[in-house]
């Protein structure tokens, strides 16, 4: 499966899940260290789908925070569309 060659399969959840109360600068902090994994992984792509296709309600995925999932807006088909790398 696509999450066996995952970035952060060695580095548990804490980094990519916020704690209980975590708010403001340390939230934003935790996120960006988060996605600076994800910038470097080979399955972030297929992370995302996945986050998007479950509607993951918690965590980075693929790169994106929940808040950031949530504003990508549904194609046509109602499927969630994924932003475009070029």
């Amino acid at each position: 499966m696509w999450h066996e060659g995952a970035a952060c399969r060695e580095l548990g959840s804490r980094l990519f899940f916020h704690p209980a109360g975590e708010r403001g600068p340390d939230r934003a902090r935790r996120d960006a260290a988060a996605k600076e994994v994800c910038a470097l992984c080979p399955v972030q792509r297929d992370c995302l789908r996945h986050a998007l296709e479950v509607e993951e309600p918690f965590g980075v995925w693929g790169g994106l925070t929940e808040r950031e999932r949530r504003g990508l807006m549904a194609d046509e088909d109602g499927r969630p569309a994924l932003p475009c790398t070029a």
